[in-house]
């Protein structure tokens, strides 16, 4: 995987990068107006910052005690290792009640798991049910951001999708035009379901409830339709009491849409009469993470986002190119521990600007993590060969003041002599889109010891 490849992909063509990132900035702006309209949001930070912090510290007691209170519930609670064993854990379940066809909700869990594609392979047909999903599902592509899985997209290039899968007038790119035909599509799919999947917002160990945001309502649609319900979560979901729910939603919409809250946030406690509820609890390389001293508070993640809004570099390079179920700042920190030599460049895909800790509802210090990532990358020799010869060679430099200040002297007398078509050559991929300063005169040094006495 190398994000600066993928990003120079998304990059030539011009008005969608534009596009895109005036999209992002757009709900980055609702975020703020939202955030300034809640006089203790500051608090309700700190307060989350804290539940998750006592979480993360007692994990193995919290599920424990979630699994006792949802089994006796009616729930059926199962544990999975890694991706593989979800996936199973799930096809069994589907097998057992011979189900031909699942409706699925968001569930960033089961598309990091690869569930789709597995399921497919065992003859069971998925439909994703949230819109935004449906339309990758469609496109046959992988969501390219947690909350908005087809923002990359515009009206047009869905009005041209739904007229080939859906069956939609050609040409038709209006908004609620498109959301009817979608609407009615997907009804069909959920009174013939078999099965539905949900993923889990909240779980909540006091209660042994789960609790399921969306802004569509095709969770509650799919779970009350379907005879079985199956929730996929990962084990970082847990929060201890029902009192501590209200401190996240205040802070989980705002922060991902600008909204005062999601549509629906939706309780399940328990199996409805004549069905079956299934709980699958998923570590998949979460207790690695919370091993890691430096990463650990990654895992306060509600997935709201916010981070990808803000970030200046997911706004011009797209979801697809980090090449990671979660792409932006977040994905950033979270995928060099499951492959370090495949996602190594995502640390650098930063500007280290802050902006992604800033806004983040459970403050995590991302910025200070991208920055730890490329340290461990730079020592485990994860670095392109050019640019760990470039660190040498100016360290060296560094190392020697004379040849330093020498250098300087030499780089603007050839930076004013040489012609612009050596300056920008291709081997100047800083300057592919914008121009060099002009050189100085002098260095500060050198201006600082002729001005000093005077």
């Amino acid at each position: 995987m190398n994000h600066p490849t993928a990003a120079a992909i998304f990059n030539k063509d011009e008005l969608r990068t534009e596009w895109h990132d005036k999209a992002l900035w757009y709900v980055r702006n609702k975020r703020d107006l939202s955030a300034k309209s809640v006089p203790e949001w500051e608090e309700l930070r700190n307060l989350a910052e804290a539940i998750k912090a006592n979480v993360l510290s007692n994990l193995d007691n919290y599920l424990i005690e979630f699994e006792e209170n949802a089994q006796r519930n009616g729930i059926k609670v199962h544990w999975a290792k890694d991706a593989a064993e979800h996936n199973k854990i799930v096809h069994g379940i589907l097998e057992k009640k011979s189900v031909k066809k699942l409706v699925k909700s968001k569930s960033m869990l089961t598309e990091e798991c690869h569930l789709n594609g597995y399921l497919e392979e065992q003859g069971i047909e998925v439909v994703d049910t949230d819109l935004g999903e449906r339309i990758v599902q469609l496109a046959k592509e992988p969501p390219s951001h947690i909350v908005m899985p087809a923002i990359h997209k515009k009206k047009e290039d869905i009005g041209t999708l739904f007229h080939e899968k859906l069956g939609t007038e050609q040409g038709a790119s209006d908004p609620q035009y498109l959301t009817e035909a979608a609407r009615q599509h997907l009804r069909v799919n959920f009174l013939s379901a078999d099965a539905s999947l949900s993923g889990v917002n909240f779980a909540i160990a006091e209660t042994g409830g789960i609790v399921v945001c969306t802004n569509e309502g095709n969770a509650d649609l799919g779970i009350n339709l379907a005879p079985v319900h199956i929730a996929s979560m990962g084990i970082e979901k847990i929060i201890p009491k029902a009192e501590h729910l209200g401190v996240f939603l205040r802070l989980l919409a705002r922060s991902a849409t600008g909204q005062p809250i999601t549509s629906f946030s939706s309780h399940f406690h328990g199996p409805k009469p004549g069905s079956e509820m299934h709980i699958v609890i998923v570590d998949n390389g979460r207790t690695e993470q919370l091993g890691r001293e430096d990463f650990r508070k990654s895992l306060n993640c509600i997935r709201c986002g916010a981070c990808m809004n803000t970030c200046p570099v997911y706004r011009r390079s797209g979801g697809h190119s980090y090449g990671y179920t979660v792409p932006g700042p977040i994905g950033s920190i979270l995928s060099p521990g499951k492959d370090l030599k495949k996602y190594s460049t995502l640390p650098f895909a930063s500007t280290l600007c802050g902006s992604c800790s800033d806004v983040c509802p459970v403050k995590i210090d991302i910025h200070t993590q991208l920055y730890k990532w490329r340290q461990i990358i730079a020592k485990e020799h994860q670095l392109p060969w050019s640019k760990r010869q470039a660190m040498k060679i100016a360290g060296y430099m560094f190392a020697h003041p004379k040849l330093y200040r020498f250098a300087g002297k030499a780089g603007r007398a050839m930076l004013r002599m040489m012609p612009r078509t050596l300056v920008y050559g291709p081997w100047n991929a800083w300057g592919k889109q914008r121009d060099l300063p002009e050189p100085p005169k002098e260095s500060f040094r050198d201006w600082y010891i002729k001005n000093r006495k005077k």
